[in-house]
């Protein structure tokens, strides 16, 4: 009876592959996470004491629907000082309920049926079915480990069709570390001029870059004007909890953004709002300190990988890495399986973010220290035993 009440589009909609691991590992004692992408530091306390003087002082009642005039100026003197991006806080910034709010609103803002979007793969797992449900068609793009999984102008040029309306761009990307390079981004940004697109740049990474100055999108000559620029406060300052983002771009379209924020959310959440104001103004110091313990994990796990004898490519940002487990023999999804039931590391597995990811797994290092020296240990046992089977 209940089933024809379910949306056809929505019954195959697939559940997300990180979660059903991430899930399966909690069922589990003893098991080392590699999995989910989220930091393993604390809230910077003056963030929290922040949220709670709010609350202290009363300001229990909704913001504006584009959020705090302080927060979104506070946004606006990040971006400008940070990226050399500046945008008008009153009308070019939207406070969002996480990033992944941001790029929901923002596809179902500029889509109309059959509007196709240019996708590069590895991904998140979130980017395709947000195209889907706003009525969208994704375009994928496949990015490789000999390219370091860098999306190439050529291959945005020839994914380019008459109904292409947006191209979508994560960089430092997730699952694969890999980071578009001012040069990288000089090509890509002509490719999209040329062909008058727009650009959903996720840049919620953009300050965990760990080997070279990060170059945001918008900040490309002729490139703000198309460019919706989508960051938060989830990854850097370790506020996954909170559930706050943020999106920029040309007024008129974050006016359009706007009405649907405020129909299906109202406002993001007030208390982390004034957290969010407190962490730009004085958090970046524990940003710098986090990063700097990221950058030493990421050296180790990719050392250890590699002396394993699984290849893997240093990336330059985010915290993860994303080694081929190819010559093993086993399917990604089989890999992390083994994994997980005989040695407790959970990972996720490539295939998860695309057919391109397939052969590879990947394992997040915000994870303690001894954490992660147990799971290479367990890792590097299971390889053994593996070996041992041929």
């Amino acid at each position: 009876m209940s089933e024809r009440f379910i949306a056809e589009h929505i019954k195959t909609l697939k559940p997300s592959g990180i979660r059903r691991f991430f899930d399966l590992a909690q069922s589990m004692e003893g098991v080392i996470s590699l999995g989910v992408g989220e930091p393993d530091f604390t809230t910077p306390w003056s963030v929290i004491e922040a949220s709670y003087h709010s609350l202290e002082r009363g300001f229990t009642a909704y913001t504006p629907n584009a959020g705090l005039l302080t927060l979104r100026q506070s946004i606006s003197r990040f971006l400008d000082t940070r990226f050399q991006v500046r945008y008008q806080p009153e009308d070019e910034v939207i406070v969002t309920v996480g990033a992944s709010q941001a790029i929901d609103l923002a596809f179902r803002a500029i889509l109309n049926p059959g509007d196709e979007v240019i996708v590069m793969e590895p991904s998140f797992v979130s980017y395709i079915p947000t195209i889907t449900l706003a009525g969208g068609v994704p375009v994928i793009v496949d990015t490789y480990e000999k390219d370091a999984f860098k999306l190439s102008k050529e291959a945005v040029e020839a994914a380019i069709t008459e109904k292409t309306k947006a191209i979508l761009i994560c960089s430092p990307n997730n699952p694969t570390g890999a980071v578009l390079s001012r040069e990288d981004l000089i090509g890509i940004s002509d490719v999209i001029k040329g062909h008058d697109l727009l650009v959903i740049s996720d840049e919620i990474y953009a300050d965990l870059l760990y080997d070279d100055t990060y170059t945001s999108m918008a900040s490309m000559e002729g490139m703000k004007e198309r460019t919706l620029l989508v960051s938060g406060f989830s990854k850097a300052f370790a506020m996954t909890g909170w559930r706050l983002g943020y999106v920029c771009g040309p007024k008129d379209l974050i006016a359009q953004m706007l009405k649907i924020h405020q129909y299906t959310i109202m406002s993001a959440p007030t208390m982390a709002q004034y957290g969010a104001i407190e962490a730009l103004e004085n958090g970046l110091s524990e940003v710098e300190m986090m990063k700097e313990s990221y950058k030493q994990r990421r050296n180790y796990v990719v050392k250890a990988l590699t002396r394993m004898g699984l290849s893997c490519h240093v990336p330059g940002g985010a915290f993860y890495v994303f080694p081929s487990i190819k010559s093993t023999g086993l399917s990604s999804s089989d890999f992390a399986e083994q994994l997980l039931m005989e040695e407790k590391v959970a990972v996720v597995p490539g295939s998860v973010f695309g057919d391109s990811g397939e052969g590879y797994i990947r394992c997040s290092y915000a994870a303690s220290m001894k954490q992660l020296t147990e799971a290479m240990d367990r890792i590097s046992r299971f390889l053994d035993k593996l070996k041992a089977k041929e």
